[in-house]
């Protein structure tokens, strides 16, 4: 009886040591799994925008930690076209050629330079709309604030690299190739602190070209912007072989500045300049850069202009001005008065307006990117581009389990559930819960009460 007794205690251990070593082989083989996408849906911080006015169904967007992105339907869907190229999400500025908008060149690391901002990794060609890419150089520069193509060569490109966000480095500046990125000089270089965060070429003489500095050193309490001695706008009359600095009427000490042109006054051109107290605002210049004045110290213009400082032009009406700071405004009337215009986020960065058509345009902002076709008054969604950047990860015990992280920028912390409570028209991707708590932190659940 205790033979047998025992006989049949040793075959249910032997049964359960076992299964428990096969389980632990199944458990411990993470061969076979694969990522996969849970959301959320909802976009992200973009920072760059672009299309073409040959395409005008056809958009990109670079957003700050999803890569990049192309909508052909106005922005009704998109899709990535850096992922498996890219050796950084962080897309600082992104070009199209005009003549040909299947040659595309993107900057990598984001402008905006946030305490927790991602840097980038050089200069990135594609010659097929997007289909491929190839990485081109400038690997050091950290991050790009603009690109511009010269309209009539696709092969030359300049290049406004900011630099490293966190320490000097001697690879900031202006840069140009005449190859398409076989090779690159850099054409204008002040020190290994400043860098560039802008540059634009004058819309009638490619050879004139604007530039403007900016000293930008992140620390992790705050950020140094701007000096009195490097930073200002810079310009070159010979596509880039010598720069003069532009000073008759702009501030002495200036931070970060952005640039813009208008095809409708191709000697105008207007700069949003940061600088201590009334000496911010927008400047103007009617003489190719000669002389400025300025037009408004408005400060709702000037939120944290290390990270919202933008200006565009119509390019079919130079009185018109756009302004992308924490709201979205516009100016009818050369940047004196101005008006605010509803935006699906706030938090705004950058557009890019149809040159043939000024009512249609694609605009930026920390909740994705967004298209018009009618100057504003409405606007393509955000929750079909899953671009979120999200501070930290973590995990509840329930079932089905919830994902929980903090969105930068969007309100509240989220849960991301592994099955939806419901069907969902537009997937389970679709579907988040706002949990509370911070939208600039981690959102850990209490593992008995989540």
């Amino acid at each position: 009886m205790h033979s047998t007794l025992r006989n049949i205690l040793f075959s249910l251990g032997m049964i359960t040591l076992v299964s428990i070593s096969a389980l632990g082989q199944d458990t411990l083989d993470f061969g076979e799994v694969k990522y996969r996408e849970v959301g959320p849906s909802r976009g992200g911080r973009v920072t760059t925008v672009a299309g073409a006015a040959k395409t005008p169904n056809v958009f990109y967007m670079g957003s700050t930690g999803g890569g990049v992105w192309k909508t052909t339907d106005y922005g009704i869907s998109w899709k990535n076209i850096s992922d498996g190229f890219f050796g950084s999400p962080s897309t600082g500025a992104i070009a199209v050629w005009q003549e040909n908008p299947d040659v595309l060149y993107i900057g990598t690391g984001s402008d905006g330079l946030r305490s927790n901002v991602i840097a980038g990794d050089g200069m990135y060609k594609s010659t097929d709309a997007g289909k491929t890419w190839m990485h081109i150089g400038l690997k050091e520069t950290g991050h790009i604030g603009a690109v511009e193509v010269h309209p009539a060569d696709s092969n030359t490109v300049f290049v406004a690299a900011i630099g490293n966000a966190f320490a000097p480095n001697a690879e900031r500046g202006v840069y140009r190739t005449k190859d398409g990125g076989a090779s690159w000089e850099q054409v204008l270089f002040i020190s290994e602190k400043t860098g560039f965060a802008d540059l634009v070429f004058h819309p009638a003489n490619p050879d004139v070209i604007y530039a403007g500095a900016w000293r930008a050193e992140r620390k992790p309490w705050t950020i140094i912007s701007g000096d009195e001695q490097e930073n200002g706008i810079y310009k070159t009359m010979d596509g880039g072989d010598t720069w003069t600095k532009l000073s008759d009427g702009l501030p002495a000490f200036c931070g970060k500045i952005d640039l813009a042109v208008s095809p409708a006054e191709p000697d105008l051109v207007v700069a949003l300049v940061e600088a201590p107290g009334a000496d911010g605002g927008l400047y103007r210049s009617d003489d190719a850069g000669a002389t400025w004045e300025q037009v408004t110290e408005e400060p709702d213009l000037l939120v944290r202009p290390f990270y919202f400082l933008n200006v565009d032009l119509d390019p079919t009406n130079a009185d018109v001005v756009y302004v992308n700071t924490l709201r979205f405004h516009k100016s009818t009337d050369g940047g004196k008065e101005w008006k605010m215009i509803s935006t699906p986020h706030g938090d705004n960065h950058a557009m890019w307006i149809n040159p043939d058509n000024p009512d249609l345009f694609i605009q930026g902002n920390d909740g994705g990117a967004n298209v018009t076709l009618n100057g504003g008054k409405s606007w393509s969604h955000q929750f079909n581009q899953p671009t979120a950047e999200l501070y930290q990860v973590e995990v509840d015990n329930q079932y089905p389990y919830r994902l929980y992280a903090g969105q930068q920028d969007n309100y509240t912390a989220i849960a991301v559930p592994s099955l939806p409570p419901r069907s969902m028209q537009a997937g389970h991707v679709a579907y988040i819960e706002d949990v509370g708590g911070c939208e600039t932190g981690p959102a850990v659940p209490n593992p008995g009460d989540p």
